[in-house]
């Protein structure tokens, strides 16, 4: 049993699963807030809202499993990553406190407060840049080993062509994502002028979102040519990606098939994302942890994946449930109750 390999694959998951529900999440409160201030708050918040309602607390929980995940199945990443995430890693966490502080503040206080719904706005935006730069120090040249310290460059990290174009997909990712099913979701619910306004967000962040990959693809071959060639090697999974991408985004176009067009978002971003993870192997944090260097011993990662499993095939159904009891209730979904 390769343990590493099926530990990591587990892990991977759970960010996918992150990856997606915090996207839809994020780019619904930056939507909410730019409908506010585009005096168009009255055709699309009140859908925004019933979403949000429901998930907005369980949100972060694939997040949770991961970062527990990731240090119980490869100890070494606490020490390292410690270190290189301490400024881009506490930037999120205040972040994400102010994002869930003023979600509670906003609805459950002082309603319409356009300071509270900017904030949540913005942070939806700069927690994932925030989070993106964890995938551009795991490509290495970001850190260094000074009589047995690990040092973090700072200043390489943040004038580097490839982070910040990293940090660039990571944004218009969240915001296609989010327009893509919040179109769905405006759909099921029958509401047609909020579905023509979102449809336009799908559509008019889909080009950014191609030209963001194609320009991080770029910045990978100056920056860890290993880690290009591997990707070029599994060519096919990015192909399917943009396969995936075109069918969604001709689908909207059309104005049909939206929850096909959604699946095909989820597609794009699956093939893309495992290709990336694939290709990064078998490297964590190159060059100094890899999956096989890293990791714990076999007890514990047996138990660590039989525990892991367990709580996806727990959380998958709750969320299904969740969406079934509340998102896609035939009369929650159209403002009934």
């Amino acid at each position: 049993m390769d343990i590493p390999l099926i530990g990591i694959t587990v892990l991977w998951i759970f960010l996918y699963g992150y990856l997606i529900v915090a996207s839809i999440d994020f780019g619904a409160g930056f939507f909410a807030f730019h409908g506010k201030m585009t005096k168009q708050d009255h055709i699309i918040n009140d859908l925004i809202s019933r979403y949000l309602s429901p998930v907005w607390e369980v949100t972060n929980v694939f997040f949770v499993f991961f970062f527990v995940g990731i240090v119980g199945f490869f100890p070494k990443t606490a020490y390292y990553y410690g270190t290189a995430l301490l400024i881009p890693g506490s930037v999120a966490l205040i972040l994400l406190v102010i994002r869930g502080s003023f979600y509670a503040f906003g609805n459950y206080g002082s309603k319409d407060n356009r300071v509270y719904l900017f904030l949540y706005g913005a942070t939806g935006l700069l927690i994932p840049a925030a989070l993106s730069t964890t995938l551009t120090i795991s490509e290495g040249g970001f850190l260094e080993e000074r009589d047995g310290t690990i040092v973090f460059l700072a200043k390489e990290l943040f004038t580097s062509t490839y982070s910040w174009s990293v940090v660039f997909l990571a944004i218009v990712s969240v915001l296609f994502i989010s327009a893509s099913f919040l179109t769905y979701y405006a759909d099921r619910a029958n509401d047609q002028n909020a579905l023509s306004l979102l449809r336009k967000y799908a559509l008019l962040w889909a080009p950014p979102t191609i030209v963001a990959s194609l320009l991080v693809f770029i910045g990978l071959k100056g920056h860890n040519l290993r880690h290009f060639n591997n990707a070029m090697d599994i060519w096919y999974m990015f192909g399917l990606s943009l396969f995936f991408f075109l069918a969604a985004t001709w689908l909207i176009y059309k104005g049909k098939k939206y929850g096909i067009a959604f699946i095909f978002v989820m597609l794009q971003f699956f093939f893309a994302f495992f290709g990336y993870g694939a290709s990064h192997l078998p490297y964590i944090l190159d060059p100094y942890i890899t999956i096989y260097s890293g990791v714990t011993n076999e007890t514990m990662g047996i138990t660590l994946i039989i525990v892991f499993i367990a709580g996806l095939l727990l959380l998958i159904p709750s969320l299904i449930l969740l969406l079934r009891l509340f998102l896609f209730d035939a009369d929650y979904v159209k403002g009934k109750k």
